[in-house]
């Protein structure tokens, strides 16, 4: 009889997320009454807007508690369509759109569809954890190109050219970019788009972050023409809409990826929430002052914290164009990443996240999300500066 602990093998492929383990051990240090300032958060610290939770609490009064299609309701998947077209001028359809049980599924059932064993899938250094996994989990094969601080930690269109093989199949992109705040340059995006297209390599444009830009202009790779052959898009309300809990996303892809992706869904989880589709609705429809209050307070907070944290010895910080993190080079204090954080969260109690999380490439690099108050900065700041001053310079730092 076969035992608990012989697990299938595909599940050795996906890591335990790095960010998740953190976020958990600083929950656990505050449940035990520790002065917690937490800087790993990946989600606004805002709440949801008024018009998007009365739309499903009306959802609910109203009885729309039942299955929906598995693709999501018709007028969801029109309202995203229509969403996408005033903001970047595409032109898809809601037989091109699937409801998703927020941005991440999105990505999965995207790289599941399109990924077979062996097929290599180019993805930018740092990353976001999530997408090494959901690749391996398909059997495909990650190719890891490291980005430059100095150049903004974005993929260059000559790197790219340099990691293409036979076997390509697809390059994820994600700007702005979680984790270094990383934005493409339009110009940039376009070469990278016509060597993927003359190549018949799919781009996954992951636009989780897509309204928190502080320097730039919106845009979407898939309002390039030609695009809806070979770039599919993962978007999601989470971010956004400050909607994490919710778990709303939605893919705009062609037309037989869509089937796929459905196929997905029917064997997985039948459809999305139903009242949160309807949330998601209000959300897109609805009125843009919360958003913008929400991105104008994350610039205030951008140029406290690269200011700050470029105030602290050993440490500096290049300023993100987007999102809403930071990704300083920490180098200079003698501490590798994962001994930055696992001792900064006990001496001091400020969560943050090892840059090694998104990749080797990190290993001199921290991830700060401001996703919490100025007062919260401040305070958090002032920690880390006592930290540095009462730590071990050298290779003694650099020892678990």
């Amino acid at each position: 009889m076969p035992t608990v602990q012989e697990l299938a093998e595909r599940i050795s492929w996906i890591s335990e997320s790095s960010t998740m383990k953190v976020a958990a051990e600083a929950d656990r240090q505050r449940r035990e009454g520790v002065d917690v300032v937490d800087f790993s958060a990946g989600e606004p610290d805002f709440p949801t807007p008024d018009n998007i939770k009365n739309a499903a609490i009306e959802a609910l009064r109203q009885n729309f508690t039942k299955y929906t299609p598995v693709s999501g309701t018709v007028e969801l998947k029109q309202t995203i369509c229509d969403y996408h077209k005033r903001t970047y001028g595409t032109a898809y359809s809601p037989k091109e759109c699937i409801a998703t049980i927020g941005g991440k599924h999105a990505i999965f059932n995207l790289v599941q569809a399109l990924i077979d064993p062996g097929d290599e899938v180019i993805i930018p250094v740092p990353y976001w954890v999530t997408y090494k996994d959901v690749v391996n989990f398909a059997a495909g094969k990650c190719v890891f190109v490291d980005t430059d601080e100095q150049e903004g930690f974005v993929l260059s269109a000559s790197q790219l050219e340099r990691h293409i093989t036979p076997k390509t199949r697809m390059i994820i992109l994600n700007s702005p970019c979680n984790p270094s705040g990383a934005v493409y340059e339009r110009s940039e995006m376009e070469k990278i788009f016509r060597i993927a297209k003359d190549r018949g390599i799919w781009i996954m444009t992951d636009e989780c972050y897509e309204r928190f830009l502080y320097d730039s202009e919106l845009f979407s790779l898939a309002s390039l023409p030609g695009a809806k052959e070979t770039v599919v898009v993962a978007g999601s309300l989470s971010k956004t809409y400050a909607m994490t809990g919710w778990r709303m996303g939605y893919g705009v892809w062609p037309e037989a990826v869509f089937a796929a992706a459905e196929r997905l869904a029917i064997n997985c989880h039948s459809c999305v929430n139903a009242s949160a589709q309807y949330a998601g609705i209000a959300a897109l429809e609805g009125p843009r002052e919360p958003v913008h209050r929400m991105v104008k307070a994350f610039a205030e907070r951008r140029q406290y914290i690269v200011a700050a944290l470029n105030s602290l010895p050993g440490i500096r910080c290049a300023t993100p164009g987007g999102a809403f993190y930071t990704f300083p080079n920490i180098s200079g204090t003698g501490y590798d990443a994962r001994n930055f954080q696992s001792r900064l969260l006990d001496a001091e109690g400020v969560a943050t996240i090892a840059g090694t999380s998104f990749g080797a490439f990190g290993e001199d690099y921290i991830r700060f999300s401001y996703a919490n108050s100025l007062e919260a900065i401040t305070e958090a700041v002032e920690r880390i500066r006592r930290f540095l001053g009462n730590s071990p310079r050298g290779d003694a730092a650099r020892v678990s």
